[in-house]
């Protein structure tokens, strides 16, 4: 199944592909984004003042709070894998356990037998 990207990680897709400037069309084709995606994050980003349009160059530019995001969102992706991972070495090791409590089940043990009274 595909893996889809959530909206924070679009955002710092578009962020990343801003860089120092970008024009829209470099945009929506680096962040791989259809026209009307990339009008809504474009309007969302610059709204939040992630993203600036400098009119001299006709492009767009990431400012400060964009960088600042950027670098909250690279953290968040590495501690997100890492429990990621840490999670997954968990329900491994439950899988593991399940499976020793099966193959006890499938063994046919003899039960204990009580020593008999002598009448």
């Amino acid at each position: 199944m595909a893996s889809y990207r959530s909206r924070l990680d679009i955002i710092a897709d578009v962020l990343n592909v801003i860089g120092e400037g970008s024009k829209k069309t470099q945009v929506m084709y680096g962040a791989n984004l259809s026209y009307k995606l990339l009008t809504k994050y474009l309007n969302e980003v610059l709204e939040v003042g992630f993203v600036c349009f400098e009119k001299p160059r006709e492009c767009y530019v990431v400012t400060v709070k964009g960088r600042a995001f950027l670098e909250e969102h690279k953290e968040y992706v590495r501690r997100s894998r890492s429990f990621e991972k840490s999670l997954n070495d968990i329900n491994s090791k439950r899988k593991n356990l399940e499976k020793l409590c099966e193959a006890d089940r499938s063994m046919t043990l003899k039960p204990i037998s009580q020593k008999r009274r002598r009448r």
